[in-house]
């Protein structure tokens, strides 16, 4: 099947900022088939808790593959407990090595509140510079808009909220029904 076969499942936008001892990672909740919005109220932000560690996720991609991506990375943390880059490198590893999973597409944003990454199935797993990642379709728009606040008054969770609505304001596959959670660090 080719890319014109298939009109493909476009857009999200997902964010983590890391300010003031706490991240906050929000996620839009808009899905798209082609030039149509499916659903409105998609939750792609989570909260991972394997033998009582809190690790908060946000995914960008195909729903599917980033459920199976999530399980995977739970399965992970609860072999190596507290050790978010090692689950992570692992996690990209496998994403990366595996047939099966080198067929998934969708990236992550992984916190613990210490670390925040940026984990892809190229095999990278991104520390972001200036406190601030950001994936999806309106990542480029909610990234420039958090760097630009970082130096404010404002906190993590309102430079993440701020940004989202610009980059919902720009993006057309990108809402502003937002899930926000936060995580201490």
């Amino acid at each position: 099947m080719s890319d014109n076969d298939f009109p493909g499942w476009h857009g999200t936008t997902i964010i983590g900022v890391r300010k003031g001892g706490k991240v906050v990672v929000a996620g839009d909740g808009q899905v798209s088939l082609g030039q149509t919005v499916i659903k409105g109220t998609a939750r792609k932000v989570r909260r991972l808790s394997p033998g009582g560690y809190d690790v908060v996720c946000g995914f960008a991609g195909s729903t599917a593959d980033a459920f199976t991506l999530l399980e995977r990375l739970e399965a992970k943390l609860e072999a190596t407990p507290g050790q978010l880059q090692r689950a992570s490198v692992d996690l990209a590893k496998d994403w990366r090595t595996d047939k099966y999973l080198q067929k998934l597409e969708a990236m992550l944003i992984v916190t613990d509140g210490r670390e925040l990454y940026i984990i892809t199935g190229a095999g990278d797993v991104l520390e972001p510079e200036h406190n601030v990642a950001a994936i999806g379709s309106g990542g480029n728009y909610a990234l420039a808009a958090a760097r630009a606040m970082m130096d404010s008054d404002k906190d993590a969770e309102t430079v993440a909220r701020d940004a989202m609505q610009i980059a919902a304001d720009i993006c057309v596959y990108t809402n502003g029904n937002l899930t926000v959670e936060t995580i201490d660090a």
